[in-house]
């Protein structure tokens, strides 16, 4: 066997071959931690090295996870509160917007609050603030959330009103914690009496402008009707007490729309916020809180958003946030550009991947590697407190919870043309999480008995079904081809694929599935 000279080699000969190239890894030093003081993650994909995850070496606490519907996101949430817990005995307060985690948060003894169902949260409450600095954190909101910030005139007599009504209710602007006569806390005015100041001024018919008046009270009477007025009455949730009471899912799922559940997830971590910074940081060990914002677009989005802030100011808290979405552009990029951490599960659409690798700037090589994972295989990016000459992105063969991560796979070669199944770079089979599967079907109005039925049936075939088959069976238990087809999507086929998958699965029904095809519709 000839012996390797060095020398006699070109510099771009030696690049090429990657003799002196490090993998994409960092040092086993900065991945793995005292078990005490940390949470496992799972073994890296290269040299599978115990990952676990600590703040204590990066720049801040807060977490962000995307990855496409069954990729594996939930499931790492879930395994990380559940382990802080015991590691640190973390609390942990989940703002859940379809209702996800309530069933789990069950199982494990936790406490489930459904707000909208006779539950309140005062939008004026000063949460240990000077009454002024709330008046301009509800007047953020409105921004965010309504058109308030598009008419300043609207905006002004908005915040007159609040501030009026503050000192109607005996507060004083900049004052904290203000007492009546008798020792005891005062009352917060209600956005009733918001609304009210302004009727006030409308029937007194001495202000210049009534048109911008009329409209300034509509948009707060969209908050103050009744049944809709979750947030125009006294509180009736202790948000104080739920950050000290282990494991918390506040379901949003009963409130009327997108713009009432961000109102209550602005709402609840700004009240958050306020609570840690007053407590300050404390030198004890672990965190004393997390808490979990999914698929909540409106809240991580906008740049003014209290959950952008509390990731540009990094370790000021002694909490730690974590932003999950399916769609990462839903996700602010001052968010990836600031948390401590980053959790990419698969993406399906190269506009994300465009979007991630912008903001996080990671290579190529990651970028491949993330189009193609499995369930629970995820890329990790840590921004260390120190700079490295490692990389920071690295990959999880594949996340280890406290339960077995339980797979399922749909085969769509039946689908598939002669040239499809001939090429390597086609997929031909999707994975998914199995509780991810029931939880959706669940929300599609399946029962529990059909979605068992459905779970038996991939469990039978090795966990292998084929996608016509798959259809045929949930159309026969009565599930819309609209929620169908936001499935298939959800877990990353593309609607060529879906127009032929519903194709053979209308023919199959008819005993003609090897026939030709020329038109399907999707959905109902």
């Amino acid at each position: 066997m000839g012996r390797l000279k060095v020398a006699d080699i070109y510099n771009r000969d030696l690049a090429k071959r990657n003799i002196f190239t490090r993998p994409p890894e960092p040092p086993e030093d900065l991945l793995m931690a005292d078990p005490s003081d940390s949470v496992y993650i799972g073994p890296t994909s290269i040299f599978h090295i115990p990952f676990s995850w600590t703040f204590s070496r990066l720049t801040n606490p807060h977490i962000a996870v995307v990855g496409i519907t069954g990729s594996g996101k939930s499931y790492l949430v879930k395994t990380f509160l559940t382990r802080a817990s015991m590691v640190w005995n973390t609390n942990a307060i989940i703002i859940d917007w379809a209702g996800e985690y309530k069933d789990w948060v069950k199982q494990t003894g936790g406490k489930v609050v459904s707000l909208g169902k006779g539950s309140y949260i005062n939008l004026l409450d000063t949460a240990g603030m000077r009454p002024i600095e709330r008046v301009k954190q509800v007047i953020r909101t409105l921004e965010i959330l309504t058109d308030l910030g598009q008419y300043p005139e609207q905006r002004r007599l908005t915040e007159q009103a609040i501030e009026q009504a503050y000192v109607g209710a005996g507060l004083r602007l900049a004052e904290v914690t203000q007492k009546d006569a008798l020792g005891n806390p005062l009352r917060p005015p209600t956005l009733r009496d918001v609304l009210r100041i302004l009727q006030d001024k409308l029937e007194g018919g001495t202000y210049e402008f009534p048109a911008e008046l009329e409209n300034a009270i509509y948009r707060l009477r969209n908050f103050t009707r009744e049944g809709e007025d979750f947030f125009a009455e006294q509180s009736t949730l202790d948000l104080d007490a739920f950050t000290k009471a282990g494991l918390v899912d506040i379901d949003l799922s009963g409130l009327p729309d997108e713009v009432f559940r961000s109102l209550a997830g602005l709402s609840i971590l700004q009240f958050i916020k306020e609570k840690m910074r007053s407590e300050g940081w404390t030198p004890k060990q672990g965190l004393k809180l997390f808490v979990v914002l999914d698929e909540a677009w409106k809240v991580a989005k906008d740049d003014n958003s209290d959950a952008v802030t509390i990731v540009r100011e990094g370790r000021k808290y002694q909490f730690g946030l974590i932003v999950a979405s399916q769609n990462p552009t839903d996700v602010s990029e001052a968010i990836f550009s600031n948390v401590g951490t980053t959790f990419i599960f698969r993406v399906k659409f190269e506009r994300f991947m465009d979007y991630l690798q912008a903001s996080l700037n990671f290579s190529n090589y990651f970028r491949e590697e993330i189009l193609k994972f499995g369930v629970g295989q995820a890329a990790v990016n840590m921004a260390f407190q120190t700079a490295t000459k490692f990389s920071d992105t690295f990959i999880v063969e594949k996340v280890v919870g406290e339960e077995p991560l339980q797979e399922y796979f749909l085969d769509i070669e039946s689908v598939l043309t002669d040239e499809q199944r001939r090429a390597v770079e086609v997929a031909k089979t999707y994975s998914f999480e199995k509780n991810e599967l029931k939880r959706r079907l669940r929300v599609f109005g399946l029962d529990d008995v059909h979605i068992e039925e459905v779970t038996t049936l991939f469990d039978k075939k090795n966990r292998h079904l084929d996608v016509v088959s798959f259809v045929i069976l949930l159309e026969r238990f009565g599930l819309a081809r609209s929620n169908i087809t936001a499935y298939l999507k959800d877990i990353g086929i593309d609607d060529p694929t879906i127009i032929s998958i519903f194709s053979k699965a209308d023919f199959k029904k008819l005993g003609l599935e090897d026939k030709d095809i020329t038109e399907v519709v999707l959905s109902e």
